[in-house]
């Protein structure tokens, strides 16, 4: 998945940990705060999706004992360890979600912005073409690329961004999509460009504003976009039902309010994380590490899904909230690798 904090990815992006003291420490069930009062039966059908994916001696056991229907509470008290990894970085939290476009399988006068499969016959010798040569040119139109067509450029670029969406078509089903590829050009923030240009300022950044100023001013916008020169292409994703989340970073569906994305370099895929955040709308939950991103970046690190659609959308792009990220590890793990301070 691609979230919402690359859109400000030059502002929310911790520098290098390489050097950075990590630390881990034990804690108990008592020091998380408002664990007796979570939802551990969600929590434990999310772990369950990804689970049979984890590798180890002590995995393999744990999950079987999760899909065995236990009490959820106990599962997790009895099996797992809390243990708290830092880095010296401040945690920080942001949100992603799953977009929905509107589309049509056939190109119309209103669904005219085409999303692209991978070019796989595009010559080996030569580099994939820019966001602007592929906007401006139409260098792949008329090879068959074109998945659908949807009726909005910007929030097609913002469905880039994130890396997967659905597309609500014009005869009433949905197309789900998964990242098929990218061009091979960095990747450069168009929230931190439009700081640069004086536009908005630092803390004004969000992709409603992006969005919003791109339509107001359809030329400087179109200008802008192509400052980004990365382009992502797509892929059909028909194996997942519509009442699943989209894929995530292990190849299974995510859970909205239950999935948190991480840095696999701290934080083991596929295992379970309290999640303390701050901010105006606190989020004390127990929560499964199974997506990645590439603004993702340290221990202390996270981006939570939210959801779906517009509204999930507004209210993850609403979050830049600091707080504390705990791992559960099983128990023997934790002790093997934490000494107690």
């Amino acid at each position: 998945m691609r979230a919402v904090s690359l859109i400000l990815a030059g502002f929310l992006t911790f520098g290098s940990t390489v050097n950075a003291e990590v630390t881990k420490s034990l804690m108990a069930f008592d020091d998380l705060s408002g664990w007796a009062d979570d939802n551990h039966a969600e929590a434990l059908q999310t772990f369950k999706e990804t689970c049979g994916d984890l590798r180890g001696d002590t995995w393999g056991p744990i999950c079987r004992v999760a899909k065995s229907d236990p009490n959820p509470k106990l599962f997790f008290e009895t099996f797992f360890q809390p243990v708290l990894i830092e880095d010296g970085k401040p945690g920080l939290f942001t949100g992603y979600f799953e977009p929905q476009l509107r589309g049509s399988l056939v190109e119309t006068p209103r669904y005219s912005t085409p999303l692209y499969a991978f070019p796989r016959d595009w010559p080996s010798d030569t580099q994939l073409p820019t966001r602007q040569m592929i906007d401006s040119t139409g260098v792949l139109r008329g090879q068959g690329l074109e998945l659908v067509w949807v009726d909005d450029a910007v929030a097609a670029f913002f469905l880039q961004i994130q890396g997967s969406g659905r597309v609500k078509l014009t005869n009433g089903r949905s197309m789900r999509l998964g990242f098929g590829g990218g061009n091979g050009h960095s990747y450069r923030s168009i929230g931190k460009e439009m700081v640069r240009r004086g536009i908005l300022g630092e803390h004004q950044v969000s992709a409603k504003r992006i969005s919003n100023w791109v339509k107001e001013n359809p030329e400087r916008g179109r200008q802008l976009l192509w400052h980004n020169p990365s382009y992502v292409f797509f892929r059909r994703v028909d194996q997942v039902p519509a009442e699943k989340g989209p894929l995530g970073a292990m190849n299974r569906s995510i859970t909205a309010m239950r999935t948190v994305a991480i840095d696999p370099s701290f934080v083991k895929l596929g295992a379970p994380v309290w999640i303390e955040k701050g901010g105006r709308s606190p989020i004390n939950r127990l929560m499964v590490a199974q997506d990645t991103g590439s603004a993702i970046k340290g221990a202390q690190r996270a981006d939570i899904f939210f959801g779906t659609g517009e509204a999930a959308g507004l209210a993850a792009g609403s979050i830049k909230d600091p707080g504390r990220l705990v791992v559960l590890l099983p128990v023997e793990e934790a002790f093997a690798k934490v000494s107690s301070r």
